[in-house]
Parts: C-alpha cells; sequence; structure tokens
C-alpha cells in the first residue's frame, strides 16, 4: 500500500502528536522509492559490522535507521548488505552516511535514502548502539515509531498513519 507523505502530512497535520518532517538532506537509491515501517534504529561511525548483524535478523516489514554520523568518508551499505535486507523482510534503510554499489541497490526491492555514495567500504570492529534513539536531518528517530518515505521527503510518527 502507497502512502505518500504529502497527504500523510495534509491529513494529520495537527491532529496527530508528534509528527516530524525529516529535512530534505537525502537522495533515494533503492529500487522501491516510496516505502515505509517500523523503525529500528543503529548508531555508529565508518563501523557496518552492526549494520550486517542488524540485516542479518527478520526485518518484519521494518525501516533501519542508522546514524552514521553524516561520514562521506566511506559507505555503510553495499550490495550484499542490500541484498541480505531484502532476503530477511526489510522495507528499508536510512542512513546518515554513504552506501557504495547505487546502481546493483537501485534494482533491489528496497528502499534506500542516503547522503551520497562513496565506493570505500568501512571497518568493521562492531563498535555502535543499537535501538536507541538517533538524531540527524533536524529530528530524533526513535525505535518503535513509524517512518514513511517517498519521493517528496521523510516524515516520522509515534504512530501508524493512514490516509
Amino acid at each position: 500500500m502507497r502512502l505518500a507523505t504529502t497527504d500523510l502530512c495534509d491529513a494529520h497535520e495537527g491532529k496527530v502528536p508528534g509528527v516530524r518532517v525529516a529535512a530534505p538532506i537525502f537522495r533515494s537509491f533503492g529500487g522501491q522509492p516510496a516505502f515505509h515501517g517500523r523503525i529500528a534504529t543503529l548508531k555508529l561511525f565508518e563501523d557496518n559490522g552492526l549494520v550486517r548483524k542488524t540485516l542479518d535478523a527478520p526485518g518484519e516489514g521494518r525501516v533501519l535507521v542508522i546514524d552514521g554520523g553524516g561520514s562521506t568518508r566511506c559507505a555503510l551499505l553495499g550490495d550484499q548488505l542490500a541484498a541480505l535486507a531484502v532476503k530477511n523482510g526489510w522495507a528499508g534503510v536510512v542512513l546518515w552516511g554513504c552506501i557504495r554499489d547505487s546502481k546493483a541497490i537501485g534494482t533491489m526491492a528496497l528502499g534506500v535514502f542516503a547522503l551520497a555514495t562513496h565506493p570505500q567500504k568501512t571497518l568493521k570492529k562492531n563498535l555502535g548502539d543499537a535501538e536507541i534513539p538517533v538524531s540527524f536531518a533536524g529530528i530524533t528517530f526513535m525505535p518503535g515509531e513509524w517512518l514513511y518515505a517517498d519521493e517528496d521527503g521523510l516524515i516520522v510518527s509515534a504512530s501508524a498513519l493512514h490516509h
């Protein structure tokens, strides 16, 4: 089911507490330009070991939101991890950082929002935190809340939204 961010904003303006609109800092790279789901979070820096561990678990239609510190020095998600996300039922990945293998990721049934592309891979020390509030793009993403993303932007709500 497609839930357009513009329609959701119009329908819920002033009615639902906690609906937040992210600053327009992301580019869409996934083969699924519109996606939504419950939020799972990671906070890490130039180390994608926890990204692999998380995407290797059942996604259950969730969206993985990664606070990568805004780093543009390496990529936290590539085609292998994106394929793992698709296989395990993740709806999307929102990344405050970079991806690589963008051409391959663009063919996958996965929503991917990130800052840019970078060919360099990351370290693999498995350092970082999972399932904690993370803040970037002018908003805070809370585990268990709902994220909706499409060609017009990204919004977050404390509860599920419908037209």
